[in-house]
């Protein structure tokens, strides 16, 4: 296996959602998260893990331990039983499964006849929560369905769902060198992390989840020997429109300014080795990603 990273990673990325839920809460009717102080979507870091995970088990083909399984039965296999899958053996664990590399877990081993211990990896990558960078509408959505109601009936069913016509949701992200130790994070990892953000975004395509476009990316990598990083980088960039908030549909509503962000780069840049980012064609930038003493490298993937 390759190295472990050893430099500390800082990432944003933005995503947006047009006619759909980005992530329901099932203890209120699987409506979108909103926080009701701000009008704010939110978005769990849990929902952009499942997303990276999907991905790469299947379309790169990686494995990853949290997955849901079942049996001839249907039954859904338990974490315990996966962790049969690989001998109850943490070592293999972890040189199989990309997604306990990157994020940890906890790893349930059964040692011998009632003898269940567990082993727990603090993941090198943690994501905040997600929220828009502006004020969502909330709307409710009802129609037919396409089968009657009962046997004999002639009243069809009726669907209900709730929506959101625009969210432009924020993630700020970090790979932490140190825990990296522990899980064996590679800088190989980290690549296909990225590819999980922006291609597993797009491959949302499900029902309640389609119309999801990556819009940007930029990971920040600093030089050997820096333990600190600039942190809350969703907090440096803001929406600019002449609509409000809950007119916003798509990103011609608005341009994205970056000012804050690229000053507080600067002032960070002795810390900085480089930076590389990826942009969405259909997103406006107040101004480009440049700065002179600083690499930018585009992302190809």
């Amino acid at each position: 296996m390759d190295k472990t990273i050893k430099n500390r990673r800082e990432y944003l990325f933005l995503y947006d959602v047009s006619f759909a839920n980005p992530n329901g809460d099932p203890n209120d009717e699987n409506k979108p998260r909103i926080d009701e102080e701000t009008g704010k979507n939110i978005v769990t870091d849990v929902r952009l893990k499942r997303t990276i995970r999907d991905y790469l088990y299947e379309f790169e083909g990686l494995e990853i331990f949290v997955r849901e399984i079942s049996d001839i039965e249907g039954k859904i296999q338990d974490a315990k039983a996966r962790a049969k899958d690989f001998k109850n053996d943490p070592v293999e664990i972890l040189e199989n499964c990309i997604d306990v590399r990157l994020f940890g877990g906890t790893i349930p081993i059964t040692t011998g006849k009632n003898k269940d211990s567990s082993i727990t990896y603090t993941g090198p990558v943690q994501f905040n929560m997600g929220q828009s960078l502006h004020k969502v509408k909330l709307e409710f959505i009802k129609g037919t369905g396409a089968f009657a109601s009962g046997s004999g009936k002639e009243q069809k069913t009726f669907r209900e769902e709730w929506i959101l016509p625009y969210s432009l949701i924020a993630f700020h992200g970090l790979a932490n060198e140190n825990a990296a130790k522990e899980t064996k994070l590679t800088d190989q990892d980290l690549e296909y992390l990225k590819k999980g953000m922006w291609e597993g975004t797009k491959n949302l395509i499900t029902r309640s989840k389609s119309e999801q476009i990556p819009r940007l990316l930029i990971e920040i990598i600093y030089k050997d020997g820096v333990k600190s990083h600039i942190g809350e980088l969703h907090r440096y960039i803001k929406i600019e429109s002449e609509k409000v908030d809950e007119e916003l549909r798509n990103t011609n509503d608005f341009i994205l300014n970056i000012d804050k962000l690229m000053e507080i780069i600067e002032e960070e840049s002795e810390k900085i080795d480089k930076i590389l980012y990826k942009i969405d064609r259909n997103l406006k930038l107040n101004k480009e990603l440049s700065l002179k003493n600083i690499k930018f490298e585009e992302l190809n993937f």
